[in-house]
């Protein structure tokens, strides 16, 4: 039995594709790296449990069924679907290729997760509740989303992705699953990805006053990479007698200006910043609802605190490594 695991060379994707080796025998990870790196998987890879396939998601389903079989001729148990661009600048600069991934990726792998009679779990996103006009936002909240706005390749794509999921498990009889992460950060991110956390340590690293987009006052709430990688293994493999999307986040939260000040205070420089114009479209705030995920056996573990340690002694640790 073997277990895909798509953009298992990204931040989120090589996390979960070490903890799968750890006790799978073989994990098959698909990637075409325009966001992912190999040195990701290196502790995978040297294990012997993990294979890498570089495949483009998007190329449709039956030149992405060859390449499942090129990997294994092993059954198929487990799809987890985490492959598209995730940051502003990164779906900003491959719009198409994120609505492909996220449409046409998503219904690829639905065939192949039929004929395998596989679990497959989506990975979607808080950016499907846009800016959201209820504070936390439940899973059944429909969202407030501008569908030809600048992040409209990333947040329908998401939706239709979640669509096709849906349609395929009421209709096909898909074993789907779909989890809403939200705001997840640690190490293995890239400085220059534009999200929060890479942003403001980035800006330490240099010495230079830390990027405040907009007044500061918009909320976020961080959650830490490895209780979203227990939350997907845990969404994955429970019972569930109907398709629910489930939010993955931490719902503790916190003003952009209170993050960027207590990164400061993890790193032990003082606290400067550099206003600049708001982000277009920016959500102004950003907190999962997590009933249901609690009912369902799972919630953070990781405080806010130490997670930012963990990440930022990563990121100087890689700095001096490469110095």
């Amino acid at each position: 039995m073997a277990v895909i695991v798509t953009g298992g060379a990204g931040f989120v994707g090589s996390h979960l594709v070490d903890r799968l080796s750890a006790t799978e025998k073989n994990v098959i990870v698909m990637d075409d790296l325009s966001s992912g790196r190999i040195a990701n998987l290196e502790s995978a890879l040297s294990s012997g449990r993990a294979t890498f396939v570089y495949a483009d998601i998007a190329q449709g389903a039956d030149r992405l069924r060859d390449d499942v079989r090129a990997a294994t001729t092993e059954r198929i148990t487990e799809i987890y679907h985490l492959a598209s661009p995730a940051s502003p600048e990164a779906y900003g600069a491959h719009p198409w290729e994120t609505l492909s991934v996220n449409a046409i990726g998503t219904m690829s792998l639905i065939e192949i997760a039929l004929e395998q009679q596989a679990t497959l779990l989506f990975a979607s996103t808080s950016e499907v509740y846009g800016d959201p006009a209820i504070n936390p936002q439940p899973e059944t909240y429909f969202g407030n989303v501008n569908p030809i706005g600048p992040r409209a390749c990333y947040d329908e794509g998401k939706r239709f992705g979640e669509a096709a999921m849906s349609v395929a498990s009421s209709v096909r009889g898909l074993n789907g699953r779909i989890v809403r992460l939200f705001n997840c950060y640690g190490p293995r991110m890239q400085l220059d990805d534009g999200r929060l956390i890479p942003s403001l340590i980035d800006a330490i690293m240099k010495n230079q006053p830390l990027p405040i987009h907009g007044s500061g006052e918009q909320t976020r709430s961080l959650t830490y990479v490895d209780d979203i990688v227990e939350g997907l293994i845990h969404v994955a493999r429970m019972p569930m007698t109907r398709l629910l999307p489930v939010n993955l986040g931490n719902d503790e939260e916190l003003s952009v200006l209170a993050l960027a000040q207590m990164v400061c205070s993890v790193a032990g420089v003082p606290f400067a910043s550099a206003q600049l114009p708001a982000r277009p479209e920016d959500p102004q705030k950003r907190r999962p609802e997590l009933s249901r995920a609690r009912s369902f056996g799972w919630q953070p573990t990781t405080s806010v605190e130490d997670g930012l340690r963990k990440t930022y002694e990563w990121f100087m640790a890689t700095a001096l490594a490469y110095a």
